[in-house]
């Protein structure tokens, strides 16, 4: 092992993969025969239509009719999989229900496990899918949810999907003008919504929020209510939304014996839609189809993750987040999914990991900012819970730092299989990820993801190794969006993706593709530091100012890269009972000299109560830049993206004060 590997693949463990077992199947079935990841990628990304094609024929993908052809138009955007297929999302997932594990495991605050067999799991998804066919729901019409991460959310999006109706769900947490951000976009027919939720130990009531939406969403004709907060919260629900034509319970709609009817669409139908984080302007409304994203999962999970139907998968997610939709499609390898609702550190900051062993989790995903927030807390996870059936980690929504890696390792388990990805909202799945037989490399995530071409192209277009680049992929994938909803031109998906370079998608994130096949991802290249001509991603200075115990969170601003003259300030969060004194930014101005180099020292630091980030707990940094170079906030912001508007306070003031002091008007 060297010095960088944290951890090594047994020989039982390479035998077992998934993938390995799918590389025999090559080898045997297509006459293909690799002797190493990076060979089989180098082919999965050359032969696409052969790649693609062994994917639907190793999973059995269960179609009405087969396909005329793997890949009809190649050209990006607006490239076509598999024309002339019709299937279902739904079908994939029921192919695998079975009496002898649940299909579901979900706790909230404070309440036992609850198990949702998949028997149970059908019979309700058959009735909502009858309910919603009675509502005048049919093809290609849209169903919303405002929902928390409970079965009735599954349910739900199971049910919409089996009818081929398009689902699009939005978390309690969301005020009501993010909301009908998204849903006025879309204009849903049904509504199904919660009365309220719990976090943090405190209950939430979301009824007149609903109130709100429902006034301004007029196309809803049909509101099914879930009681979930208190069993008659919605008692007077037609009081309550009279506006709405029909108002239906959650026990009415899903408590019938009828039997399940999957409609099959085209491979390309609309599956669903999601949002990007929205924090300017109106969020994107990106739809992914069935088909790619049951191909897309199904590689991801079962031969990136090795997950399948021993195991049992927890993802900590908001229905709000991308993160909720992969989880859900766990199912789709027959995994149990594993729940859970409301704040991870309530009472205390263990309080996700009892649930993970106490639902027996054998792989548990969460942002890498829950796993840095219990790294400074000092939790010990092994000593609160029984984590004996946990094998593998995830990591995902900003860069996992090499101490994060560390504090797994040491404090969670020495012989799980760390699997960091990276992708997203964009694509539903992960251009980079990791695979269970090769090494795990501390802050490095072990590979490019089967079947995505990814580069990093320097500032003239050319693909480099060993150097930070923009992340292009240039290559299609089944799961990029099919289109934005409302842009038929699709004028406003090509400018999100193709402007820099036409035909290639390009992320928006720094990347370093290393001599091994690793990849290290360094922040998104719209937040870059650029000090005096040399260039790198916020995330190496967070790691640097984050390491030291006093540092809780931070957001380093560089404006000269947006056109100011030379100013870097950075923002400190402190532990509790820590001041900012001259020592400690001296400690810290030292600590980014010697990690990076006295060019990225900032010119100032501050202290500041909180970080602004967004709903799924992205650091704002491209929003405040904006606002401290004189935009207007509400320029610069949608206010119901943002976690806690508290937290946008102090820059506010911030930015007045600097742009009068450079002569500009706030």
């Amino acid at each position: 092992m060297s010095s960088k590997d944290v951890w090594r693949p047994s020989d039982d463990v390479r035998r077992n993969a998934r993938i390995t077992a799918y590389m025999d199947w090559l080898r045997v079935e297509r006459g293909r025969s690799f002797e190493s990841y990076g060979a089989l990628w180098q082919w999965s990304v050359e032969d696409l239509e052969g790649f693609w094609s062994s994917i639907w024929d190793y999973f059995d993908v269960s179609a009405q009719t087969p396909y005329r052809s793997v890949l009809g138009r190649r050209s990006m955007p607006d490239a076509s999989w598999f024309p002339g297929a019709m299937l279902n999302y739904v079908d994939q997932v029921f192919r695998h229900a079975t009496d002898k594990r649940p299909a579901v495991v979900f706790q909230n605050e404070g309440d036992e496990l609850v198990e949702l067999g998949w028997s149970d799991l059908k019979r309700q998804v058959a009735s909502l899918a009858a309910s919603l066919r009675e509502s005048g729901v049919g093809q290609g019409d849209r169903v919303t949810a405002y929902l928390p991460n409970t079965p009735h959310a599954v349910v739900a999006f199971l049910a919409v999907a089996s009818i081929g109706a398009i689902w699009s769900v939005c978390s309690p947490d969301t005020g009501h003008v993010a909301v009908l951000d998204r849903f006025r976009q879309i204009e849903p027919k049904v509504m199904i919504s919660i009365d309220g939720y719990r976090y943090g130990g405190k209950a939430i009531d979301r009824r007149e929020t609903l109130a709100a939406i429902l006034t301004e969403l007029p196309s809803v004709e049909t509101l099914i209510t879930v009681p979930y907060l208190d069993p008659q919260g919605m008692a007077d629900a037609s009081q309550r939304y009279g506006g709405v034509k029909t108002i239906r319970t959650w026990h009415e709609a899903t408590s019938r014996d009828v039997p399940l009817e999957c409609r099959p669409v085209p491979f390309d139908h609309p599956l669903w839609i999601v949002y990007s984080s929205g924090t300017t302007g109106l969020p994107k409304p990106i739809v992914h189809g069935h088909g790619g994203v049951v191909l897309e999962h199904l590689k991801l999970w079962a031969l990136h993750n090795d997950l399948g139907p021993e195991d049992r998968f927890h993802w900590y997610s908001t229905t709000g987040w991308i993160m909720w939709s992969l989880q859900v499609g766990g199912l789709l390898v027959g995994a149990t999914i594993c729940l859970f609702d409301g704040n991870p550190g309530w009472p205390d900051p263990g309080a996700l990991w009892r649930f993970v062993g106490k639902a027996r989790v054998s792989f548990f995903g969460a942002g890498a900012a829950f796993f840095t927030s219990c790294m400074k807390a000092e939790i010990e996870p092994r000593a609160i819970a029984d984590l004996s059936a946990l094998r593998a980690v995830g990591s995902t929504g900003s860069p996992l730092p090499p101490e994060g890696y560390e504090w797994i390792y040491a404090h969670v388990g020495s012989d799980v299989f760390l699997a960091p990805i990276s992708g997203g909202t964009d694509i539903a799945s992960a251009f980079i990820g990791g695979v269970p037989i090769l090494p795990v490399v501390s802050g490095e995530m072990q590979c490019r993801c089967l079947g995505a071409k990814v580069e990093a192209f320097d500032e003239a277009g050319n693909a480099v190794l060993d150097a930070v680049g923009e992340l292009v992929c240039t290559a299609p994938m089944p799961s990029m969006p099919l289109f934005f909803w409302g842009d038929p031109a699709g004028d406003r998906y090509r400018d999100s993706y193709f402007d820099m370079y036409p035909g290639m998608w390009r992320h928006g994130d720094w990347i370093r593709i290393t001599p091994r096949g690793g990849v290290v991802v360094y922040g998104r290249s719209d937040a870059t530091i650029n000090r005096h001509g040399i260039r790198m991603g916020t995330s190496e200075l967070y790691r640097a100012v984050e390491d030291l115990p006093e540092v809780v969170d931070s957001l380093v601003v560089d404006l000269e890269y947006l056109g100011r003259d030379s100013y870097m300030p950075l923002f400190v969060v402190l532990r509790t009972g820590c001041e900012l004194t001259d020592e400690l930014k001296a400690t810290i101005t030292a600590r980014i000299r010697t990690a990076l180099s006295a060019r990225h020292v900032p010119n100032e630091i501050f202290q500041v109560q909180e970080i602004p980030r967004t709903l799924s707990g992205k650091k704002l940094e491209l929003p405040i830049k904006k606002l401290l170079l004189g935009q207007p906030l509400e320029k610069v912001l949608n206010l119901d993206a943002v976690k806690s508007r508290e937290s946008l306070e102090y820059f506010v003031a911030f930015a007045s004060s600097l742009n009068k002091s450079n002569g500009r008007a706030a």
